[in-house]
Protein backbone atom coordinates (compact mmCIF):
# COMPACT_ATOMS: atom_id res chain seq x y z
CA UNK A 1 0.00 0.00 0.00
CA UNK A 2 2.79 2.44 0.86
CA UNK A 3 4.42 1.82 -2.51
CA UNK A 4 1.15 2.57 -4.22
CA UNK A 5 0.72 5.85 -2.32
CA UNK A 6 4.27 6.88 -3.15
CA UNK A 7 3.69 6.14 -6.80
CA UNK A 8 0.55 8.27 -6.79
CA UNK A 9 2.35 11.16 -5.14
CA UNK A 10 5.20 10.99 -7.65
CA UNK A 11 2.72 10.93 -10.48
CA UNK A 12 0.80 13.89 -9.08
CA UNK A 13 4.02 15.83 -8.69
CA UNK A 14 4.89 15.25 -12.36
CA UNK A 15 1.69 17.06 -13.26
CA UNK A 16 2.76 20.21 -11.43
CA UNK A 17 4.14 21.83 -14.57
CA UNK A 18 0.76 21.65 -16.33
CA UNK A 19 -1.64 24.60 -16.31
CA UNK A 20 -4.45 22.42 -14.95
CA UNK A 21 -4.39 19.51 -12.53
CA UNK A 22 -7.19 17.05 -13.23
CA UNK A 23 -8.36 15.09 -10.19
CA UNK A 24 -9.80 12.59 -12.68
CA UNK A 25 -6.23 11.96 -13.82
CA UNK A 26 -5.12 11.51 -10.21
CA UNK A 27 -7.89 8.96 -9.63
CA UNK A 28 -6.88 7.10 -12.80
CA UNK A 29 -3.25 6.99 -11.69
CA UNK A 30 -4.41 5.66 -8.34
CA UNK A 31 -6.35 2.87 -10.02
CA UNK A 32 -3.36 1.91 -12.13
CA UNK A 33 -1.24 1.42 -9.01
CA UNK A 34 -3.93 -0.62 -7.25
CA UNK A 35 -4.68 2.13 -4.73
CA UNK A 36 -8.36 2.36 -3.74
CA UNK A 37 -10.21 5.53 -4.65
CA UNK A 38 -12.37 5.03 -1.52
CA UNK A 39 -15.52 4.94 -3.65
CA UNK A 40 -15.11 8.60 -4.64
CA UNK A 41 -16.07 9.67 -8.13
CA UNK A 42 -14.32 12.86 -9.15
CA UNK A 43 -14.78 14.00 -12.73
CA UNK A 44 -13.96 17.70 -12.80
CA UNK A 45 -10.76 19.61 -13.49
CA UNK A 46 -9.73 21.83 -10.60
CA UNK A 47 -6.92 24.24 -9.74
CA UNK A 48 -5.44 24.20 -6.27
CA UNK A 49 -4.24 27.46 -4.79
CA UNK A 50 -1.56 26.74 -2.20
CA UNK A 51 -0.92 29.11 0.69
CA UNK A 52 2.08 28.95 3.02
CA UNK A 53 0.81 30.39 6.31
CA UNK A 54 2.74 31.51 9.37
CA UNK A 55 0.66 31.65 12.55
CA UNK A 56 1.73 33.54 15.67
CA UNK A 57 0.14 34.49 18.98
CA UNK A 58 0.03 37.94 20.56
CA UNK A 59 3.58 37.54 21.80
CA UNK A 60 4.89 36.67 18.33
CA UNK A 61 5.44 33.00 19.14
CA UNK A 62 4.74 30.34 16.50
CA UNK A 63 1.57 28.35 17.13
CA UNK A 64 1.81 24.59 16.41
CA UNK A 65 -0.85 21.90 16.49
CA UNK A 66 -3.69 23.70 14.70
CA UNK A 67 -6.21 21.82 12.56
CA UNK A 68 -8.10 22.86 9.39
CA UNK A 69 -11.09 23.80 11.55
CA UNK A 70 -8.96 26.52 13.17
CA UNK A 71 -8.59 28.32 9.83
CA UNK A 72 -10.89 30.33 7.57
CA UNK A 73 -9.82 31.22 4.01
CA UNK A 74 -11.42 34.03 2.00
CA UNK A 75 -10.88 34.87 -1.66
CA UNK A 76 -12.25 38.31 -2.61
CA UNK A 77 -14.26 38.10 0.61
CA UNK A 78 -15.88 34.75 -0.27
CA UNK A 79 -15.26 31.80 2.11
CA UNK A 80 -13.31 28.91 0.59
CA UNK A 81 -13.19 25.21 1.50
CA UNK A 82 -9.79 23.94 2.63
CA UNK A 83 -8.86 20.86 0.59
CA UNK A 84 -5.21 20.38 1.53
CA UNK A 85 -3.65 20.89 4.94
CA UNK A 86 -0.13 20.21 6.13
CA UNK A 87 2.08 21.23 9.02
CA UNK A 88 5.44 19.53 9.19
CA UNK A 89 9.07 20.37 8.62
CA UNK A 90 9.59 19.30 5.01
CA UNK A 91 12.54 20.24 2.77
CA UNK A 92 12.30 23.59 1.00
CA UNK A 93 13.98 25.06 -2.09
CA UNK A 94 15.68 28.31 -1.01
CA UNK A 95 17.38 30.99 -3.06
CA UNK A 96 19.66 33.49 -1.29
CA UNK A 97 19.59 36.65 -3.43
CA UNK A 98 22.47 38.82 -2.22
CA UNK A 99 23.31 42.40 -3.18
CA UNK A 100 26.98 42.77 -4.13
CA UNK A 101 26.87 46.38 -5.30
CA UNK A 102 29.29 49.04 -4.03
CA UNK A 103 26.90 50.16 -1.30
CA UNK A 104 27.13 46.70 0.29
CA UNK A 105 30.93 46.52 0.43
CA UNK A 106 31.27 47.20 4.17
CA UNK A 107 28.44 44.79 5.00
CA UNK A 108 29.47 41.75 2.98
CA UNK A 109 31.22 39.89 5.82
CA UNK A 110 28.21 40.28 8.11
CA UNK A 111 25.87 39.17 5.32
CA UNK A 112 27.90 36.01 4.73
CA UNK A 113 27.97 35.16 8.45
CA UNK A 114 24.21 35.68 8.74
CA UNK A 115 23.46 33.66 5.59
CA UNK A 116 25.50 30.77 6.93
CA UNK A 117 23.58 31.00 10.21
CA UNK A 118 20.39 30.63 8.18
CA UNK A 119 21.84 27.58 6.41
CA UNK A 120 22.84 26.01 9.74
CA UNK A 121 19.31 26.56 11.11
CA UNK A 122 17.54 25.07 8.10
CA UNK A 123 16.41 21.56 7.24
CA UNK A 124 19.47 19.54 6.23
CA UNK A 125 17.63 18.36 3.10
CA UNK A 126 16.79 21.85 1.83
CA UNK A 127 17.90 22.61 -1.71
CA UNK A 128 19.69 25.97 -1.78
CA UNK A 129 21.32 28.25 -4.31
CA UNK A 130 22.85 31.73 -4.33
CA UNK A 131 22.13 34.63 -6.68
CA UNK A 132 24.81 37.34 -6.50
CA UNK A 133 24.09 40.66 -8.13
CA UNK A 134 25.41 44.13 -8.79
CA UNK A 135 24.63 45.47 -12.28
CA UNK A 136 25.11 41.85 -13.39
CA UNK A 137 23.31 38.76 -12.07
CA UNK A 138 25.32 35.58 -11.51
CA UNK A 139 24.75 32.26 -9.77
CA UNK A 140 27.17 31.39 -7.02
CA UNK A 141 27.25 27.62 -7.41
CA UNK A 142 29.39 26.04 -10.15
CA UNK A 143 27.82 25.63 -13.57
CA UNK A 144 25.77 22.44 -13.63
CA UNK A 145 24.98 22.59 -9.88
CA UNK A 146 21.48 24.00 -9.64
CA UNK A 147 21.20 23.43 -5.87
CA UNK A 148 23.27 22.34 -2.91
CA UNK A 149 22.75 21.47 0.73
CA UNK A 150 26.47 21.47 1.51
CA UNK A 151 27.60 24.33 3.75
CA UNK A 152 31.06 24.69 2.18
CA UNK A 153 29.57 24.95 -1.33
CA UNK A 154 27.16 27.65 -0.23
CA UNK A 155 29.87 29.50 1.70
CA UNK A 156 31.98 29.64 -1.44
CA UNK A 157 28.96 30.71 -3.49
CA UNK A 158 28.30 33.61 -1.11
CA UNK A 159 31.86 34.90 -1.19
CA UNK A 160 32.84 34.41 -4.81
CA UNK A 161 32.03 37.93 -6.05
CA UNK A 162 33.58 41.22 -4.88
CA UNK A 163 31.17 44.01 -3.91
CA UNK A 164 31.24 46.78 -6.51
CA UNK A 165 29.19 48.36 -9.26
CA UNK A 166 25.53 49.29 -9.54
CA UNK A 167 22.35 47.45 -8.45
CA UNK A 168 20.05 45.25 -10.58
CA UNK A 169 17.70 44.13 -7.80
CA UNK A 170 14.66 43.38 -9.98
CA UNK A 171 16.67 41.35 -12.49
CA UNK A 172 18.14 39.32 -9.63
CA UNK A 173 14.75 38.53 -8.08
CA UNK A 174 13.38 37.52 -11.49
CA UNK A 175 16.37 35.22 -11.96
CA UNK A 176 15.79 33.71 -8.53
CA UNK A 177 12.06 33.16 -9.19
CA UNK A 178 12.89 31.43 -12.46
CA UNK A 179 15.69 29.28 -11.04
CA UNK A 180 13.83 28.05 -7.95
CA UNK A 181 11.18 26.51 -10.21
CA UNK A 182 13.76 23.92 -11.25
CA UNK A 183 13.45 22.29 -7.83
CA UNK A 184 11.03 19.34 -7.48
CA UNK A 185 10.26 20.41 -3.90
CA UNK A 186 6.77 21.75 -3.28
CA UNK A 187 7.73 24.70 -1.08
CA UNK A 188 9.90 27.46 -2.50
CA UNK A 189 11.44 30.55 -0.87
CA UNK A 190 13.67 33.48 -1.78
CA UNK A 191 15.59 35.53 0.78
CA UNK A 192 16.64 38.91 -0.62
CA UNK A 193 19.33 40.94 1.14
CA UNK A 194 19.69 44.46 -0.28
CA UNK A 195 19.10 48.16 0.30
CA UNK A 196 16.04 47.99 -1.97
CA UNK A 197 17.45 50.39 -4.52
CA UNK A 198 17.67 49.58 -8.22
CA UNK A 199 19.59 51.53 -10.84
CA UNK A 200 20.59 48.89 -13.37
CA UNK A 201 17.75 46.40 -14.01
CA UNK A 202 16.10 45.65 -17.32
CA UNK A 203 13.04 44.43 -15.44
CA UNK A 204 10.67 46.67 -13.50
CA UNK A 205 9.08 46.35 -10.06
CA UNK A 206 5.71 45.75 -11.71
CA UNK A 207 7.12 42.87 -13.73
CA UNK A 208 8.64 41.34 -10.59
CA UNK A 209 5.32 41.62 -8.75
CA UNK A 210 3.47 40.12 -11.73
CA UNK A 211 5.88 37.18 -11.78
CA UNK A 212 5.51 36.80 -8.03
CA UNK A 213 1.73 36.86 -8.46
CA UNK A 214 1.92 33.79 -10.68
CA UNK A 215 4.55 31.96 -8.62
CA UNK A 216 4.01 30.09 -5.39
CA UNK A 217 7.23 31.46 -3.88
CA UNK A 218 7.59 33.24 -0.54
CA UNK A 219 9.99 36.17 -0.61
CA UNK A 220 11.59 37.41 2.60
CA UNK A 221 13.46 40.69 2.32
CA UNK A 222 16.15 42.16 4.55
CA UNK A 223 17.02 45.84 4.09
CA UNK A 224 20.50 47.03 4.99
CA UNK A 225 20.97 50.80 4.70
CA UNK A 226 23.61 53.49 5.09
CA UNK A 227 22.54 56.95 6.21
CA UNK A 228 24.01 58.50 3.05
CA UNK A 229 22.58 55.82 0.71
CA UNK A 230 20.46 57.78 -1.79
CA UNK A 231 19.26 54.61 -3.51
CA UNK A 232 17.74 53.04 -0.40
CA UNK A 233 14.13 51.97 -0.88
CA UNK A 234 12.63 50.09 2.07
CA UNK A 235 9.14 50.50 0.58
CA UNK A 236 10.05 48.22 -2.33
CA UNK A 237 11.31 45.52 0.02
CA UNK A 238 8.13 45.74 2.11
CA UNK A 239 5.88 45.52 -0.96
CA UNK A 240 7.65 42.50 -2.46
CA UNK A 241 7.53 40.61 0.84
CA UNK A 242 3.93 41.51 1.63
CA UNK A 243 2.52 40.49 -1.75
CA UNK A 244 4.23 37.08 -1.75
CA UNK A 245 3.46 36.12 1.86
CA UNK A 246 6.95 36.67 3.21
CA UNK A 247 8.12 39.32 5.64
CA UNK A 248 10.34 42.39 5.40
CA UNK A 249 13.02 43.03 8.00
CA UNK A 250 14.67 46.46 8.30
CA UNK A 251 17.25 46.16 11.09
CA UNK A 252 18.64 49.33 12.60
CA UNK A 253 21.97 47.66 13.30
CA UNK A 254 23.97 45.21 11.18
CA UNK A 255 24.45 43.10 14.32
CA UNK A 256 20.79 42.09 14.16
CA UNK A 257 21.26 40.33 10.83
CA UNK A 258 22.22 36.90 12.15
CA UNK A 259 19.25 36.82 14.52
CA UNK A 260 16.93 37.75 11.66
CA UNK A 261 18.26 35.00 9.39
CA UNK A 262 17.76 32.44 12.16
CA UNK A 263 14.24 33.76 12.68
CA UNK A 264 13.45 33.32 8.98
CA UNK A 265 14.71 29.73 9.09
CA UNK A 266 12.46 29.07 12.10
CA UNK A 267 9.54 30.74 10.33
CA UNK A 268 9.92 28.49 7.28
CA UNK A 269 10.09 25.34 9.40
CA UNK A 270 6.93 26.22 11.32
CA UNK A 271 4.61 27.08 8.43
CA UNK A 272 1.26 25.54 7.59
CA UNK A 273 0.44 24.68 3.97
CA UNK A 274 -3.20 25.31 3.07
CA UNK A 275 -4.77 24.48 -0.28
CA UNK A 276 -8.17 25.33 -1.67
CA UNK A 277 -10.07 25.16 -4.95
CA UNK A 278 -11.40 28.65 -5.82
CA UNK A 279 -15.18 28.89 -5.66
CA UNK A 280 -14.95 31.37 -8.54
CA UNK A 281 -14.02 29.22 -11.54
CA UNK A 282 -13.95 32.11 -14.02
CA UNK A 283 -10.26 32.71 -14.71
CA UNK A 284 -10.45 36.21 -16.16
CA UNK A 285 -6.85 37.28 -15.70
CA UNK A 286 -7.75 39.43 -12.69
CA UNK A 287 -5.99 39.69 -9.36
CA UNK A 288 -7.73 37.92 -6.49
CA UNK A 289 -7.26 39.00 -2.89
CA UNK A 290 -6.70 36.38 -0.20
CA UNK A 291 -7.29 36.64 3.54
CA UNK A 292 -6.72 33.87 6.07
CA UNK A 293 -7.82 34.02 9.71
CA UNK A 294 -7.15 31.59 12.55
CA UNK A 295 -8.35 31.02 16.08
CA UNK A 296 -6.69 28.99 18.81
CA UNK A 297 -8.10 25.96 20.63
CA UNK A 298 -9.85 28.25 23.11
CA UNK A 299 -11.13 30.73 20.53
CA UNK A 300 -8.27 33.19 20.93
CA UNK A 301 -7.41 35.35 17.90
CA UNK A 302 -4.19 34.45 16.12
CA UNK A 303 -2.18 36.36 13.53
CA UNK A 304 -1.75 34.76 10.10
CA UNK A 305 0.72 35.85 7.44
CA UNK A 306 0.31 34.48 3.91
CA UNK A 307 0.11 35.57 0.28
CA UNK A 308 -2.03 38.65 -0.25
CA UNK A 309 -3.41 37.26 -3.49
CA UNK A 310 -2.67 35.78 -6.92
CA UNK A 311 -3.30 36.36 -10.61
CA UNK A 312 -6.10 34.15 -11.94
CA UNK A 313 -4.89 33.82 -15.51
CA UNK A 314 -7.29 32.74 -18.28
CA UNK A 315 -5.55 29.34 -18.34
CA UNK A 316 -6.07 28.91 -14.61
CA UNK A 317 -3.81 29.24 -11.64
CA UNK A 318 -1.89 26.00 -11.21
CA UNK A 319 -0.44 25.57 -7.77
CA UNK A 320 -0.39 22.08 -6.35
CA UNK A 321 1.44 19.85 -3.93
CA UNK A 322 2.42 16.22 -3.73
CA UNK A 323 1.87 16.18 0.01
CA UNK A 324 -0.79 17.10 2.51
CA UNK A 325 -4.27 15.86 3.38
CA UNK A 326 -7.07 16.02 0.86
CA UNK A 327 -10.38 15.62 2.72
Amino acid sequence: MRKAVSAVRRAVFLLCGLPLLSLTMVRSISAQTGESASGATISVDVNLVMLPATVTDRKGNFVPGLQPSNFHVFEDGIPQTIRIFQHEDVPVAVGLVVDNSSSMRTKREDVSVAALAFIDSSNSKDQMFVVNFNEHVTFGLPAGDAFSSTRSDLDQALNGVPANGMTALYDAIEAGLDHVQQSPLDRKVLIVISDGGDNASHRTLKQVLDTGGHANVLIYTIGLFDEDDTDRNPGVLKKIARETGGEAYLPEKIGELTRICKRIAEDIRNQYSIGYVPANRKYSGTYRNIRVTATGPHGEHLSVRTRSGYLASPQGEEVTTAHGKLP
